[in-house]
């Protein structure tokens, strides 16, 4: 009884846009390993901190503004606009010769991520029935974690054997490809107005969906993980003996990848507050194994572990924004969401960064204070009491 539906609800748009999620998001990923031995060449190792933080920061920033364009100009141009950004700034990179200029690139970059999943979610959310969005979430993340586990150490091959100017190269094509896929798919969006600069002037109203309350506090607090250990992993990993930095994030996604395969439905079978649980506490589990790793080992134990509450946590509290959310604003309601995916980002990195300072012997705080965080998130879950987590 369930095959014929399943067959009608992944159509070639839905492919495509697995496509070039899969093409963004390794187009970004790959440079992440290399970049703070980039920056620390340039001069700038003080600075290790801002290469995620200043990143978050832009795609932060520019989080009302994609959910309110996603909601009106149409959600396929702002996809390709935030792959345009990735394919632009790979073809830079290899000019930049200042740690000013870095820096500011990373700004740049940031816009990326501020455009593209916002259109992305809702873009899902225009072809999925209720009953079936954290199936297809899933579905798509399976794309964007092949991505994530794929560019990394791809990434880090490059850089090693061609140099990091082929590595950047590589990242603008696999951009460009996301682009040109999203020249062949559809709009959802009905009653599409064209671009006037007047759409990118904010009401107050525009920057925050309080309906979503719920998912931006968790988000916030799960994702202060994500921005340490997108710091500290390429340094921890070279600490414990990996030569290739990469590996690290290609064995979490991986996680990531099998547990979306596996239970790519449970959030639409058990609810999306059970499984956001269940993730919460995976996480302060693999944190504090990070924390203790002393060995190759004992780190990817964690980055196993870390990757299995990711895959958990991405599809479902993403499917459970656009439930608490109305289809007028559901633009604007994943942008609250993402604005407290970047903030925790942000705030993770930059504070891991001046935390360890560069002293191997300050890795383990970082990740405890991370799983407090994870913790608090868990504890928010079960003993607030609203509507939202019924």
């Amino acid at each position: 009884m369930d095959s014929e539906p399943r067959r009608r609800l992944y159509d070639t748009q839905f492919w495509l846009l697995c496509a070039s999620n899969f093409l963004f998001t390794a187009s970004f990923n790959m440079i992440m390993p290399e970049l703070p031995a980039y920056l620390r060449s340039l001069g700038g190792a003080q600075y290790i901190g801002l290469i995620v933080s200043l990143f978050t920061l832009t795609a932060g920033i520019s989080r009302p503004f994609s959910g309110k364009l996603t909601d009106t100009v149409g959600r396929v141009p702002i996809m390709a606009f935030g792959s345009l950004v990735c394919f632009v700034c790979g073809l830079l990179y290899p000019i930049i010769s200042s740690v000013a200029g870095f820096l500011f690139l990373r700004l740049i970059h940031g816009f990326s991520t501020g455009f593209k999943p916002t259109a992305t979610s809702a873009y899902v959310a225009d072809l999925i029935p209720e009953n079936r969005r954290g199936e297809a979430l899933g579905t798509l993340g399976i794309a964007q974690a092949i991505g994530m586990s794929g560019g990394p150490p791809l990434g880090s091959y490059l850089a090693q054997w061609f140099g990091l100017d082929v590595m950047f190269y590589v990242s603008s094509v696999f951009a460009l490809l996301s682009i040109l896929i999203l020249w062949r798919m559809k709009e959802t969006l009905h009653d599409r107005e064209r671009f006037r600069p007047r759409h990118l002037v904010l009401e107050k109203s525009d920057l925050f969906e309080p309906k979503v309350l719920a998912t931006f506090i968790v988000m916030l607090l799960i994702s202060y993980s994500y921005g340490a250990v997108i710091t500290l992993a390429p340094d921890l990993s070279d600490h414990v003996g990996l030569s290739n930095k990469g590996l690290f994030f290609a064995v979490y996604t991986a996680a990531a990848l099998l547990i979306r395969l596996v239970a790519s439905r449970a959030s639409d079978r058990y609810g999306r507050v059970p499984v956001l649980k269940v993730s919460a506490l995976a996480l302060v589990g693999s944190l504090v194994l990070i924390g203790l790793a002393n060995s190759v080992a004992t780190l990817m134990l964690g980055a196993v572990l870390f990757g299995l509450s990711s895959g958990m946590n991405g599809p479902t509290i993403t499917a459970w924004t656009v439930d608490l959310s109305e289809e007028a604003t559901r633009g604007k309601a994943i942008a609250t969401m993402y604005i407290a995916l970047e903030l925790g980002i942000g705030i993770g990195a930059y504070t891991s960064g001046m935390l360890y300072a560069g002293n191997p012997a300050n890795f383990a705080i970082n990740f405890y204070l991370s799983a407090l965080m994870a913790a608090a998130a868990l504890g928010y879950m079960t003993f607030r009491k609203s509507a939202a987590f019924v």
